[in-house]
């Protein structure tokens, strides 16, 4: 009887083979390119960072009641188209004839469209051009108007006469409300809040707004 020679070599299991070839594939093949790191969303883009006009308040204060009330109502009615709010007295003030609680003035707080409109129409008595000092800390800003038959489109009524009006344009980001809610009231944090830059940025955006430096007078 032949017998068959057993060959020296030991042979290779399947595990042993596909790891070899594993390795000679790795070889062969180019090192893969490392993935770019994710970059942060700038701030323009957080909807939660985003300014917007979010009311203009038309003030008329006379301090006083009765008749001139009743007239300034009627020209801030027909101004604004909406119906104005009484102003009442926080105290009580002999000298200016003030009693705590009695009206002495009338307010509108007009928002959306109707605020734009109006904030354009009271701006153009100012020429677009307010000074920088005319904005406050948290992004409002505020002007005069002596009387408001300049502005366009009101002629004079020598029935009702001629009022002066104060007009401030508010600016907020989303989540003020935590600020004016009933249940659960916080501040605003600091982190949150509308730098003057910041709402001279958007208030010439929005509505063409120049803001112009006052004359600074120097001390001798």
């Amino acid at each position: 009887m032949s017998t068959a020679k057993k060959s020296s070599q030991p042979k290779s299991s399947p595990k042993q083979s596909a790891s070899v070839k594993a390795k000679d594939a790795g070889a062969e093949a180019k090192p893969a390119k490392p993935l770019p790191a994710p970059q942060p969303k700038a701030k323009k883009d957080n909807v939660m960072r985003q300014i917007f006009i979010s009311k203009v308040v038309v003030n008329m204060s006379l301090g006083t009641g009765g008749e001139p009330l009743a007239k300034a109502k009627a020209i801030l009615e027909n101004l604004t188209g909406q119906k104005p709010a009484d102003i009442l007295a926080k105290r009580t003030n002999r000298d200016f004839g003030l009693r705590q609680g009695e009206p002495m003035g009338c307010k509108v707080t007009l928002r959306g469209e109707k605020a734009m409109e109006f904030a354009k129409r009271a701006l153009d008595v100012a020429d677009f051009q307010i000074p920088e000092n005319a904005v406050d800390h948290s992004g409002n800003v505020s002007f005069g108007i002596s009387e408001h038959i300049q502005i366009p489109g009101v002629k004079y009524d020598p029935n009702l006469g001629i009022f002066g009006m104060d007009i401030a344009i508010c600016t907020e980001r989303p989540g003020y409300r935590i600020n004016r809610r009933r249940r659960g009231r916080h501040k605003v944090p600091l982190r949150h809040r509308i730098t003057p830059r910041e709402a001279m940025t958007v208030l010439s955006t929005e509505l063409g707004i120049q803001f112009t430096r006052p004359d600074m007078e120097e001390d001798y």
